[in-house]
């Protein structure tokens, strides 16, 4: 098992290495070419920029069993179609039972996002220490539920 993480504007990748590094869990950072990353745990793969890159990327490394973190629900989709994990930097897991929603809210979110008019949506509040409390623990959790299902 590995966690991979789509680590452009990723919040918390801190929390990722820190976390992990207590289990033993290797840690692959990916991000673009326009984001520089520094860690002494993880391994970093610097993707060419281009639209999707890092996402194409992500998918193509990860396998049964893995971990992804990934704010993306296109790529969460993908994930759970090889068998991995996926967990949102907001601490909530992609499951293939929530996917086709959170896929159509996303899609929803968009067309209000292009319409014109007063009903354009606002963009995400600031992070709190509350948000990386709650993601550091279903992290956790993520990494003891498949941690347990791997040795059945």
């Amino acid at each position: 098992m590995k966690i991979l993480v789509d680590a452009d504007a990723c919040p918390v990748v801190r929390i990722v290495e820190q976390t992990a590094e207590r289990y033993k869990i290797p840690v692959v950072l990916l991000c673009d070419t326009n984001h520089v990353l520094q860690s002494s745990y993880s391994e970093i793969k610097i993707i060419g920029a281009g639209a999707d890159a890092v996402d194409f990327a992500l998918v193509n490394q990860c396998g049964k069993g893995d971990i992804v973190v990934t704010q993306d629900y296109g790529v969460a989709a993908m994930i759970l179609g090889k068998g991995a994990h996926g967990i949102h930097q907001s601490g909530k897991w992609y499951t293939n039972e929530n996917i086709d929603q959170m896929l159509m809210e996303r899609h929803l979110a968009k067309k209000a996002r292009m319409g014109k008019g007063k009903h354009h949506l606002k963009g995400p509040a600031k992070r709190t220490v509350e948000d990386d409390e709650r993601f550091q623990e279903s992290f956790c959790k993520l990494i003891e539920v498949v941690l347990h299902s791997s040795q059945n």
